[in-house]
Order: C-alpha cells, then structure tokens, then sequence
C-alpha cells in the first residue's frame, strides 16, 4: 500500500508486524526508535525491534500482568521503563529488560474504580498520569526507583476521562473526557494539584490530545468531528 500527500510526499508500508490475536489499541516508539511497543485486546504488550537487514520481529511479549484488554502504553522520557493502562483497572510498570535479559514489571497501580483508559509520563520521568472511566484523573509520583506513591486524585470531569497528555516543556496535564471539555490541571507552590482552566469547544466527546514539539499549539479530536487547534495564551 502507498499514499502521496502531496507530489514530493510518499508513504510505503515496510513491514507487517503480526503477532496480536485480538485487535490492537495503542503503538508507541521508544524514545531512540529503535524500539516500539503495542498492547491490545489480547492482555499483552508486545515489543518490536528492528535488525540490521530491516527486518521486524516481537523481541517480547509482556503477559501475565493484565486480566483485560491494554488501552494504552507509554514510555518514559528515558525509555528505561513502559507503562501500560488496562481495562482491569491497574497500571503496569515494566522495567525494560537488558540484552540477554527479559522485562518484568516492577509496579502495578492500583486505585481506580475500573476500566484505566490512558496513561502518561512528564518530561522528567518523575511524575505519571493515568484517567479511566471513573471521571478520575490520578497523578503519581516516583518516590523511589520501582516504587510509586499516588500524588492526587483529580475529580472534575463529569463523565468517562479518554486521554490524559502533559506539556512537553512544563509539569501541566492536560485531560480530554466523554463530558465534551478539556481540563487543564497544575500544581500550586505547595504541590497540591488542581484544575486551573476548562478549555470547551467540541460539542461531543474528545477522544485525543497531543502538544506540537516547541508546546505552543495542543491540538483535540473529538466525536463531533472536528479538530480543533488551541494556542497558549501569552498574557
């Protein structure tokens, strides 16, 4: 298969990575993009790498950790450690294996009351996100190596909580829900997280969020089918 954007723009499929006997949720390059990660319905998270002849293989299959189907993963800013969001209501940790060695997981959160829907690292690897369907936002900090201690529980979204997404450059999450909005959350010099702005502009749920590299424009998707395109306000 081959799409043109535009006449100097090309695509062409270079691999078919097969492996998921359940449909799959989330992909995710590792930091050096050497590596990339998927999960799905299947209960597991799979690893790819990638040889020196361009050929694609699951170097690991992760298991034995979720009893759902894994929404999400996400990798720390290092790429030393994976995060995965089930249905089963936990987050997994995995510390990534070494050569020769196999990935094992660390840590498992627990605290929602069901289905964890997304998951996300800052910028500095010390703090993750997680929301899910019980209109909750969590933030967890890394208070030693292998060890987390829930931070907040965020509270202000009215409906099921699709996507969680920090600033590239700045410890603000930012959160997309069933509820139509967009909430911005922030800690204040005490460290006690709270929602500091509710962005509303789709009239259906928001699915997605994601920053532009230099985190000037966040840019939302939702139902309504629209995509809309927000800038930082600079006063």
């Amino acid at each position: 298969a081959m799409a043109s954007a535009s006449a100097s723009a090309r695509l062409e499929c270079v691999a078919e990575l097969r492996g998921h006997t359940d449909r799959v949720w989330c992909a995710r390059w590792a930091p050096s993009g050497a590596l990339l990660a998927t999960c799905g319905g299947d209960h597991t998270v799979r690893i790819w790498a990638c040889d020196g002849a361009g050929a694609w293989a699951c170097r690991e299959t992760l298991s034995d950790v979720h009893t759902r189907t894994v929404r999400r993963c996400a990798w720390s800013p290092s790429g030393a450690q994976l995060a995965t969001a089930s249905f089963d209501g936990t987050v997994g940790v995995w510390e990534l294996a070494r050569p020769g060695g196999e990935t094992e997981c660390s840590a498992t959160l627990e605290g929602h009351e069901n289905e964890v829907k997304d998951v996300a690292w800052n910028r500095t690897g010390g703090l993750l996100a997680t929301c899910g369907r019980d209109k909750s936002v969590w933030i967890w900090e890394v208070v030693e190596e292998g060890e987390f201690e829930c931070a907040s529980v965020l509270r202000e979204h009215t409906q099921d909580v699709k996507a969680v997404v920090w600033h590239p450059h700045a410890d603000t999450l930012f959160s997309a829900s069933y509820d139509d909005s967009i909430r911005v959350w922030a800690a204040d010099a005490d460290g006690e997280w709270a929602c500091c702005a509710a962005l509303r502009a789709h009239e259906s749920t928001v699915w997605a969020l994601a920053f532009d590299a230099a985190g000037e424009r966040l840019y939302s998707v939702s139902e309504d089918r629209a995509l809309v395109v927000w800038k930082a306000d600079s006063e």
